[in-house]
């Protein structure tokens, strides 16, 4: 589908987040529908993203209001995640929890679905979450980084120290780890 001499594109776009990334795709559309490419290593680089995926996960949520987070790990086991939504509708959440940073405590937030396509990059030193918009939504995620059960850290998804303004929701869906972080101290 791709046209003769015309390159593919990927679309980065950096959040206020230092190091943080919304991508979208270039479609190249006719009758049969569309396709686009997904990652491309050297327009990341050119980014400033130079990781290797080691890890997919897929998370399936069958209610509307599902919040899982917020999650992250502890270096030297810290990940990086590329995260899209590839059936339903998603509210991304991110906060950078690097102390160096000059985005220190602040967070992002982003819909992404099945419908847009778009993809968020996810820095190392980032607390990650989501909420479900849909029923029956699933999300598929690549991880830069091997998962270390010693190294998981997180914090309430309504911690006073990040204020996230999640979307609304008649009924929040959590686990009782993710309902039970601790507040957030700074290390």
């Amino acid at each position: 589908m791709q046209a003769a001499g015309r390159e593919q594109i990927v679309i980065f776009q950096e959040t206020r987040l230092q190091g943080a990334f919304i991508i979208d795709i270039e479609k190249i559309q006719d009758e049969r529908g569309f396709f686009a490419e997904g990652w491309k290593k050297d327009v990341a680089v050119q980014h400033g993203i130079d990781v290797e995926f080691t890890r997919t996960n897929i998370s399936n949520n069958a209610q509307k209001g599902t919040l899982r987070g917020m999650h992250s790990q502890k270096a030297p086991y810290a990940e990086a995640k590329l995260v899209r939504c590839i059936q339903g509708a998603i509210f991304d959440a991110i906060v950078d929890i690097r102390p160096d940073s000059p985005t220190y405590l602040q967070w992002v937030g982003v819909e992404l679905s099945a419908q847009n396509h778009r993809m968020l990059y996810v820095p190392r030193g980032f607390l990650h979450g989501f909420q479900t918009l849909e029923d029956d939504t699933t999300v598929f995620y690549q991880v830069a980084g091997m998962y270390k059960p010693e190294a998981e850290q997180g914090a309430r998804y309504n911690d006073p120290a990040f204020n996230i303004q999640w979307p609304p929701a008649t009924e929040r869906i959590l686990s009782d780890k993710d309902r039970n972080w601790p507040g957030f101290t700074a290390e």
